[in-house]
């Protein structure tokens, strides 16, 4: 048995895939909201999995990077154009469409480093205990479509 939180943060953002045949090659934007659910086998001294602020201590930074940015393919022709129009408001997938499903893992990726690296830190007033795992990364990119990644 064990015990599973929840954790969503709102995001702005756009993409285009270059792939996709029909209106999604487009650039277009979404609300996306991004849910991080986690688990412990056992709550911590506070008789939580983890306190939810530690999850936006841990991720928000970094998220808000892709709040009113625009994902591309990095062979996108278009690419080096747009990167250099609006710099870090571009985010390279490297060779690869941005779509949800990548977004959810490279989001997955990130914030399962940066939690190993919160928990191994011992200051601060929040404590995470070292058997906390990030089970999964669900992005919706509308209120009815989601993809998610778990390891």
């Amino acid at each position: 048995m064990s015990y599973r939180i929840c954790k969503s943060i709102e995001i702005e953002n756009g993409h285009l895939l270059t792939k996709h045949p029909d209106k999604c090659r487009f650039p277009h934007g979404h609300t996306r909201k991004v849910e991080f659910v986690l688990e412990a086998a056992e709550l911590d001294e506070n008789q939580m999995v983890c306190d939810f602020k530690i999850i936006k201590d841990v991720i928000g930074e970094w998220l808000d990077g892709f709040d009113h940015a625009l994902c591309m393919n990095t062979a996108d022709p278009a690419y080096a154009d747009f990167k250099a129009r609006y710099g870090e408001r571009v985010i390279g997938f490297d060779n690869q469409d941005p779509t949800t499903e990548l977004m959810a893992r490279t989001i997955f990726d990130h914030t399962q480093k940066a939690l190993r690296a919160y928990a191994a830190r011992r200051d601060g007033s929040y404590h995470l205990a070292p058997g906390v795992r990030l089970v999964r990364v669900r992005v919706w990119e509308t209120t009815s479509s989601w993809a998610e990644y778990e390891a």
